[in-house]
């Protein structure tokens, strides 16, 4: 496997804020949604979301999510991104929620009683990865052909990312 992929997925998701979900609702039809995130050293990938919202309601229903984490910045054609074919489910653990808080808002945040539980309008998801991939090019005399997806080790890509975090 090109360890080039590798380091570069773990850059994109230490450095990228901003993930796009790709869900589908219950009558199939399919829903992307921009949501900022946090991940921490397993790949596991958090976010906080009204529980009424489409991605969120389409998650309680189908615990199936693909993630795509891009740099949408550059120019055309030089875009790269991680893509992750992942398993969805609500928190619903005071302690796992105060674990992704902490992720955010740093190890002395102070939870409130109830938060992102009970009759409280937001929840935060986790998205566990089963698969991960980068995204490549093929180029004839400098003209675009086709691109096409790398599949990568995700405990590569998880010890890499720890190692940037540092």
């Amino acid at each position: 496997m090109n360890e080039n992929y590798t380091h570069r997925a773990a850059e994109i998701l230490n450095t990228i804020r901003y993930a796009t979900l790709a869900t589908v609702t219950q009558d199939g039809r399919p829903w992307n949604s921009p949501v900022a995130h946090e991940i921490d050293t397993n790949l596991t990938i958090y976010w906080i979301s009204d529980k009424e919202n489409q991605h969120s309601r389409n998650v309680a229903h189908n615990h199936k999510v693909f993630i795509v984490i891009y740099d949408s910045t550059v120019p055309e054609g030089e875009g790269e991104g991680v893509y992750i074919d992942a398993e969805v489910s609500e928190l619903t653990d005071p302690e796992e929620i105060l674990h992704v808080r902490r992720l955010k808002k740093g190890e002395d945040y102070q939870p409130q009683d109830g938060e992102f539980l009970g009759d409280a309008v937001r929840r935060i998801y986790k998205a566990v990865p089963r698969a991960i991939w980068m995204n490549d090019a093929e180029m004839k005399d400098g003209v675009f052909v086709r691109d096409y997806k790398v599949e990568l080790d995700i405990h590569a890509v998880a010890e890499l990312f720890k190692q940037q975090r540092h």
